[in-house]
Order: structure tokens, then C-alpha cells, then sequence
């Protein structure tokens, strides 16, 4: 019993401890979240081959059933109509389009405007007055 204890403690403390580590991992750089987003777009890609290959060897075991079947005349049933395998072709991954920070997206007032700003040294209280009823 006390060694069970002991052992769950243990366990128990190990797991706090590893949850702490984790906890203090620093974020991704830039350079990291491009680098797993194209390993992302990669493993879709090969998904898509892996399934060009699988439905063309679907498509040559089907025409050999076929091909066998009516040398031994047996009956067959028309195949289900499939769509074409299609090819994925060569793996290209273009990054996406980043965000232009606002000093360079050209969203800054005109620049006699930012020499010169359109304020005035008149309170706003005296432009605008409050109208009692």
C-alpha cells in the first residue's frame, strides 16, 4: 500500500513537473511557422499522390478482374462509374502573401499634413459649444 502511494506520488509530481517544462516553450519564429507550413502543405501533397496511386492501382486490378473474368466466361457486373484518378503533379508550395506592416502599406496622411497638422490651439469646447436647453 505504501508503495503505491509512493509510486502515484511520484507519477503524479513527474507530471506536474513536465506540464511546467512544456509551459515555458517560447513561440515560433517566423522562419519556423513558414518552414511548418510548407512541411503541411508537403503531407497534403503526398496525401493527394498517395491517392493518384491508389485509385490507378485500383484501375489496373479492376481491368485485370475483368480481362480474366471474360477469358473464363464468367459473369461481371458493369463497373460503378468513378471519377478519373487525377494527377497532383510536381510539389510546388508558394508561401503566402505577408501582411505588410502599416509604415509600409502607405496608409500614412499626406505629407503636408503630417509638416503641418490641421489642429489649432482654440479648445474644442469653444469650436463646438455645448447648447443648454
Amino acid at each position: 500500500m505504501k508503495n503505491t502511494l509512493k509510486y502515484l506520488l511520484l507519477t503524479g509530481g513527474s507530471l506536474l513537473f513536465a506540464t511546467a517544462v512544456m509551459a515555458k516553450l517560447p513561440a515560433l519564429s517566423d522562419e519556423a511557422k513558414a518552414k511548418a507550413a510548407e512541411a503541411a502543405a508537403k503531407t497534403a501533397w503526398s496525401g493527394k499522390v498517395d491517392a493518384y496511386l491508389n485509385c490507378k492501382s485500383q484501375d489496373k486490378v479492376a481491368a485485370h478482374y475483368y480481362k480474366t473474368a471474360k477469358a473464363a466466361n464468367k459473369d461481371t457486373k458493369p463497373a460503378k462509374e468513378m471519377p478519373p484518378c487525377a494527377d497532383p503533379g510536381a510539389f510546388s508550395y508558394t508561401p503566402p502573401e505577408v501582411a505588410k506592416p502599416l509604415e509600409a502599406s502607405g496608409a500614412h496622411s499626406p505629407a503636408p499634413t503630417a509638416t503641418s497638422p490641421p489642429s489649432s490651439n482654440t479648445p474644442a469646447a469653444a469650436i463646438a459649444p455645448v447648447k443648454k436647453p
